[in-house]
């Protein structure tokens, strides 16, 4: 039997998966660490942290394993998106990585559009400027930070560092470096008239790969420390989503996932590049070569029912503590009492504003319709409702496109959920799956590892063999057409307020 190393290197902790040949879990780890945030806005981590939670869960699997190194055929590596790690020539840390969820760069995207356009960026990196994106904080530390800056040999994105130090090699594979905003996303490669245009040299970014493709073997020295055989393959990997989306089998067209987290995303695989000129979604090369996605990212998901819960659920959180249960499974319990439209009752879930369709980060919460008739249980149907209609609205989107999606998985705390799995359904008017595994991006880049290790021939194929179906739910006829009725009153109401939440954010 052959094995292979899955490591997931996240915002809170890193997650390393031993996985056998058929996708079966032998061995998991992870350690977590900190964040640090010197400043509103600002959020970095340090990547020793990162490199030394990759060591000690690699040595951790192996070591509770009893599988033999020789038997480990392939590392993947899958990362946090979007961060920054500049290297000296002497590879030396420069500064803490700038990670996914900074916000500190406004002026430098006001810069990046001054010089070379929103319609060129969208037309190149086939996305809009965004502060939480790499070339923009490459900017700022340039701005910000010359004495830095000066210093700069390599730079690389998180998993791309943990990369770094298994193999010695500078390299990234086109799935992550699409979040860098400066590969030109059609034809996979780095821009030339970008990193020209933004006074970026070439040499400092790492050769780009196909994510199945070995970009490095593990050092002596490394082997030694891991526990593994010196020469172990290491494919390029993929950026978290893009990891996820081959972990849970999206690897064809037609084929798509809705994550509810705290936020909500909606990610769909197309063969054919499609953008979205308004930047109302993203579009990134895929984990699978010649491939790309598509990506929605709804605010409020998961956040609006946990907002819920804290401030309107004290019963449930009681009497699940008495009961032994999850109080999400009372609510949902409660939610299905009341019927499809909760009862006329209609919830706008723009807590923190919102990305996909409005791009708008005054838009705030709405109940529409609440009356003296309406419970609690219809607010919190409302609410469940409310974030289905905001992942349709993606899927809107994705149509506009050109990319249609039949068949889509459900992943997520959000996705346990039996009812949220039904409205789905029911409102994207195909069936909701759920995968067996849960191991998400660690699968999908060990998956990538036993293709680059010859272990299957395609990401395709190797997904066909290891991804397992859980449950399956279907729409029901009857509650399609009463959603769409909902629905497309619930498109109408954001557009009625656009001016009125500008209003609300100047007062």
């Amino acid at each position: 039997m052959s094995y292979v190393i899955g490591v997931d290197c996240g915002t809170s902790g890193t997650k390393t998966v031993l996985f056998d040949e058929k996708g079966a879990v032998i061995a998991s780890k992870t350690i977590e660490y900190p964040m640090y945030q010197p400043k509103n806005g600002y959020a970095e981590q340090e990547p020793s942290d990162w490199s030394d939670a990759m060591v000690n869960t690699i040595k951790a699997v192996m070591a509770a394993s009893g599988v033999k190194k020789e038997d480990v055929k392939g590392i993947g590596i899958s990362g946090q998106m979007h961060g920054l790690v500049m290297l000296d020539k002497d590879n030396n840390v420069l500064r803490r990585s700038i990670i996914w969820c900074d916000q500190r760069t406004a002026a430098e995207v006001d810069e990046m559009n001054r010089i070379v356009g929103r319609d060129k960026l969208v037309e190149i990196t086939a996305n809009p400027a965004l502060t939480g994106w790499t070339a923009a904080k490459i900017l700022w530390v340039k701005n910000n930070e010359p004495e830095v800056y000066s210093k700069v040999a390599h730079i690389l994105l998180p998993k791309d560092y943990l990369r770094f130090i298994l193999t010695g090699e500078y390299a990234t594979e086109v799935s992550d470096a699409s979040g860098m905003q400066l590969l030109d996303v059609p034809n996979r490669k780095w821009s030339d008239e970008l990193l020209t245009a933004f006074e970026i040299d070439k040499n400092w970014l790492g050769k780009v790969y196909e994510s199945c493709e070995v970009t490095g073997k593990l050092t002596k020295a490394m082997a030694e420390t891991l526990g593994l055989c010196e020469g172990t393959i290491v494919v390029g990997g993929a950026g978290d989503n893009a990891a996820a989306a081959v972990g849970t089998g999206v690897v064809e067209d037609g084929k798509a996932f809705t994550t509810i987290g705290t936020s909500g995303v909606v990610f769909a695989h197309t063969s054919d590049i499609s953008i979205d000129k308004q930047g109302r979604v993203h579009t990134c090369c895929a984990a699978v070569p010649n491939a790309w996605h598509v990506m929605g990212v709804t605010q409020g998901a998961g956040l609006s029912l946990k907002w819920f819960r804290d401030n309107f659920c004290m019963t449930e959180k009681e009497t699940a503590k008495l009961m032994g249960v999850d109080e999400y499974y009372l609510m949902d319990k409660q939610a299905e009492t009341v019927p499809v439209g909760a009862n006329r009752l209609l919830y706008l879930p723009y807590l923190m504003g919102e990305r996909t369709p409005h791009l708008d980060p005054d838009a705030r919460g709405v109940f529409f319709g609440l009356s003296a008739i309406h419970t609690r249980k219809d607010m919190l149907r409302a609410v469940l409702e409310g974030v289905t209609y905001s992942l349709r609205d993606c899927v809107e989107v994705f149509r506009e496109m050109n990319v249609n999606v039949n068949d889509m998985m459900a992943c997520g705390g959000g996705g346990s959920s039996p009812l949220w799995r039904s409205m789905l359904a029911d409102l994207y008017n195909c069936n909701v799956k759920t995968v067996a595994s849960k191991e998400g991006p660690a699968l999908g880049v060990a998956i990538l590892a036993s293709v680059g290790a010859g272990i299957y021939s395609s990401v395709t194929e190797a997904c066909g063999a290891i991804i397992k179906t859980d449950k399956v739910q279907e729409p029901k006829a009857e509650n399609v057409p009463e959603y769409e009725k909902y629905y497309q009153l619930y498109r109408e109401i954001y557009p009625a307020l656009k001016a009125q939440f500008a209003k609300l954010a100047s007062l």
